[in-house]
């Protein structure tokens, strides 16, 4: 199965108000991001085992870890969670500029260091969510 064949399985398997949402802004990520390289993480280990929500990436960019180890990785990610969705902006080095620029403007969502995460996209700016996003493209 190709990436974009378990990305649309993925989204597909969602409620649909989630699935419309997440293809909406699956959507508006790929605008963004027209030529980026798309990732399916299904959130199991080496195990096989379950440790985190399935997830989609766009982009790359290299983590480097505390140790000095590097891992590339996406630059955004998208996962359905319990509640809603969650938005990650990964390769932002200070941990509080999402929150700061984004947090009182965004609308009703929770923001952390590399997370956006809310229950509906009718619930937030889109405008303030592109902006996120195309400022995780910059570093």
């Amino acid at each position: 199965m190709t990436t974009q064949e378990q990305i649309q399985d993925y989204i597909n398997s969602q409620p649909e108000v989630k699935r419309n949402d997440m293809e909406e802004l699956h959507q508006i990520i790929l605008e963004l991001m027209p030529d980026c390289q798309l990732w399916f993480r299904d959130g199991k280990n080496s195990e096989n085992k379950t440790v985190s929500n399935p997830n989609i990436g766009y982009g790359s960019y290299t983590m480097q870890y505390a140790g000095g180890k590097t891992r590339d990785f996406y630059q955004i990610g998208m996962s359905a969670n319990t509640t809603g969705i969650s938005l990650y902006i990964m390769n932002i080095s200070d941990k509080t500029y999402l929150s700061k620029t984004y947090g009182e403007k965004i609308g009703k969502a929770s923001v952390t260091g590399y997370c956006i995460k809310f229950k509906a996209l009718k619930d937030i700016n889109i405008q303030i969510l592109k902006a996120a996003i195309l400022d995780g493209l910059k570093e």
